[in-house]
């Protein structure tokens, strides 16, 4: 007998809780993204994320320990090497990463990569670094449009992302030449993480303004993980936002796309008012997209309040045979220097009706608890070559 129904897997991208015991490797020096957000506001509202033993977790100010949390909380640290988004999720779901994926944030892309671009997308290529989202537009959007131009930018992250105009581009066009640079970052000197189609709308400097076209271009995981194991037991993998995008589908039988963060909690609420069996596995893109990366603690705070009140929502539809697990993928502390993520310790809240018990579970060594858990509640074995463990039986 399966324990659970239903899981519910929740990452609330870069919400770290603290440096990890190597965090000074990656530059990262008393990094703390919830409890520096925290202490950056005048109020901080989050009842919900309360009840479930956050602040029993990790000293948050403004916000109480509670004596009975609703259910278990724990620290995880991260075991591969890394600090971004497809090595967290990909570690989650059992996959061990020991080489990063390359960045190029300092120097931009390599000239022979932007020349066989170039020749292959038969556009000359503007920007070519580290930028923000909206700058890049402000930058060159009037220029792309009056040139055909193709604006490719990097970030902190592992990517290379190319913006298109939807009327003058046209989102065919774009997400064949981002299909043309994952192609071309395939070689190990040129690997990234994800290819990023950047559609965008609007005539001027300053009307520039990206839509939900977006599509990522991620690189295959290199091995099964937990949702090819969940799959081919039969078992439903539900993905909201990124989720299908970061395993290319692999394991996925279903997949949503979300506009924004807020939107991806009322897909999983409809989710949850729907007769599924096995795992929906959902991430949260605008707590590091919008706010972590452009070192914003005040909408960072806003936007975990926004999230608070949908998880009350969604706790109130959860079924008795249901668990739900709160997590997040690294780090992204908004006041620390630079833009890029930080190497932090993440959450783990869990909770069901079933639970009797509640408390502090203390400390796991790898984000793989997670995949290994959800395998185990539905008797799955994890594929050859996965790391972790379940802890299933501590969540009485």
């Amino acid at each position: 007998m399966n324990r659970y129904k239903r899981v519910f897997v929740i990452v609330m991208d870069s919400l770290g809780i603290g440096a990890m015991k190597d965090s000074e490797k990656y530059g990262d020096i008393g990094v703390d993204t919830l409890g520096h957000i925290a202490e950056s506001v005048t109020s901080f509202d989050i009842p919900n994320l309360q009840k479930l033993g956050l602040a029993n977790l990790h000293p948050i100010k403004h916000v109480e320990k509670v004596e009975n949390p609703m259910g278990y909380y724990a620290a995880l640290d991260e075991r591969s090497v890394g600090k971004d988004t497809m090595t967290g999720h990909w570690e989650m779901m059992g996959l061990y990463i020991d080489k990063p994926f390359q960045t190029f944030t300092d120097t931009g892309f390599p000239k022979e990569l932007i020349e066989e671009l170039e020749k292959r997308c038969d556009r000359k290529i503007v920007g070519n670094k580290s930028a923000s989202g909206t700058a890049i537009l402000d930058e060159y959007g009037e220029h792309e449009i009056a040139t055909g131009d193709m604006i490719v930018y990097t970030s902190a992250d592992s990517v290379l992302q190319i913006c298109g105009h939807e009327k003058y581009m046209g989102l065919e066009n774009l997400y064949k030449y981002c299909e043309i640079a994952r192609e071309l970052t395939m070689k190990d000197e040129w690997k990234v993480g994800r290819i990023i189609a950047r559609p965008y709308v609007g005539e001027k400097k300053g009307e520039f303004v990206r839509t939900s076209n977006r599509h990522d271009y991620a690189l295959k995981p290199y091995g099964r993980t937990a949702l090819n194991a969940l799959k081919d037991a039969g078992l439903d993998v539900i993905a909201v936002g990124k989720i299908s995008d970061i395993f290319v589908g692999e394991g996925v039988t279903e997949s949503y796309k979300s506009k924004s963060s807020v939107h991806g909690m009322e897909q999983t609420i409809e989710i949850a008012q729907q007769d599924f069996k096995g795992l929906c596995f959902v991430n949260l893109v605008d707590f590091d997209a919008l706010w972590g990366h452009r070192r914003n603690p005040q909408g960072y705070a806003q936007e975990i309040e926004k999230f608070d009140k949908n998880l009350g929502v969604l706790l109130e539809k959860l079924r008795e045979d249901d668990l739900l697990i709160i997590t997040a993928d690294h780090g992204n502390d908004p006041t620390y220097k630079g833009t890029d993520h930080t190497r932090e310790q993440v959450p783990f809240l869990a909770y069901s009706p079933l639970m009797k018990g509640n408390g502090n579970l203390g400390t796991f060594d790898t984000f793989a608890v997670i995949g290994n858990t959800v395998a185990d509640n539905f008797n799955v074995k994890m594929p050859e070559n996965t790391i972790g463990y379940s802890i299933l039986e501590k969540l009485k």
